[in-house]
């Protein structure tokens, strides 16, 4: 972001506590600013702000690498009528702006963090928040998208907070890029055809692997991950490659990736562990096909997405797997 940028914008509180901002905001992902900004954005004292911030990195809950730069900043030159000086100026993303609000107990603080809980409160309860100012196009498809969402939300005694928020996040981005897709529909196809060889012996000795470190961590028994009958793990892998007529039934590297996760979740084929067997399986298959799905797929959107699933009836099934194949996109 240029100087002149960091100029127009000014950071300040809503009545209702949101921070909000005024200025040259349209070209940017986040907002920058400096120590002195974010403390008088919170009223409070610039060495408060550093100390938090300070404690922010020391903690891990943010990269300084990532939300923290220098940008040139020019000033008159004390005494010197008409003379500047120009030095480099740490500047703070918005990451660090809203971390600070929540460690800070000012009046102003306080009133953001009510503003913040009332937004989150909407996502537990709704699933999602809604910008109508930013939707403006295929609106019943994002309501579509979401309605999933919230439906696993509802299950919140099955998922946790983090998970459920980070599945929403994984989404934002296909949300607003939805007209490809026809009014009210999720796409039936993947997107890469491209063949990949997943010989079943390979994913047995993965599997196998994945339990013996469950187990040696004391996270699962010699139940898990067990066939109820031989070769289950190896018929749903067939499933997945078979043909019928000389056509795949699943063509794309997506939509095999997807009727793996599910048929291992709901097909129960293990004395226990099948969603985290099917969570694995989804992963390791998405590796060996050479997908990039780490942006989105973190470890919370797939224990999310996994439960969501799992929690799923049968007749949702279309809708289950469009989702998932959304997410890939």
């Amino acid at each position: 972001m240029s100087k002149n940028k960091l100029n127009k914008i000014v950071l300040y509180q809503a009545k209702n506590g949101a921070i909000e901002f005024r200025g040259d905001f349209e070209s940017e992902n986040t907002v920058w600013g400096t120590q002195k900004q974010i403390a008088e954005l919170f009223d409070i004292d610039r060495t408060v702000v550093t100390r938090h911030i300070r404690n922010i990195f020391k903690d891990g809950e943010l990269n300084k690498e990532v939300v923290c730069a220098k940008f040139a900043h020019t000033t008159s030159h004390g005494a010197i009528k008409g003379k500047t000086q120009t030095k480099e100026v740490e500047f703070y993303n918005l990451d660090i702006i809203l971390a600070v609000g929540y460690r800070t107990n000012s009046k102003k603080a306080i009133e953001f963090r009510k503003w913040a809980t009332k937004v989150l409160k909407q996502h537990l309860v709704k699933g999602y928040t809604i910008n109508k100012k930013v939707i403006t196009k295929n609106y019943n498809n994002f309501m579509l998208a979401v309605k999933s969402v919230q439906e696993l939300a509802e299950k919140k005694h099955l998922i946790s907070t983090k998970d459920v928020l980070e599945l929403v996040k994984a989404f934002a981005d296909t949300w607003f890029s939805l007209e490809a897709y026809d009014k009210d529909k999720f796409p039936k196809k993947g997107f890469t055809k491209k063949k990949v060889k997943v010989v079943a012996e390979n994913l047995y000795s993965a599997v196998k692997k994945f339990k013996e470190e469950l187990i040696s961590k004391k996270q699962a028994t010699e139940l898990f991950a067990q066939e109820k009958r031989k070769k289950s793990l190896e018929g749903i892998l067939g499933n997945v490659f078979q043909s019928v007529f000389g056509k795949e039934v699943y063509p794309t590297l997506e939509e095999k990736a997807v009727h793996l996760l599910y048929f291992v979740v709901k097909n129960h084929p293990f004395n226990d562990g099948n969603k985290r067997t099917g969570a694995f399986c989804f992963i390791w298959f998405l590796q060996k096909a050479g997908l990039d799905f780490r942006k989105k797929i973190t470890p919370e959107a797939l224990t999310a997405i996994t439960l969501l699933v799992a929690e799923s009836k049968p007749k949702e099934k279309d809708k289950i797997i469009g989702l998932l194949l959304l997410l890939l996109k």
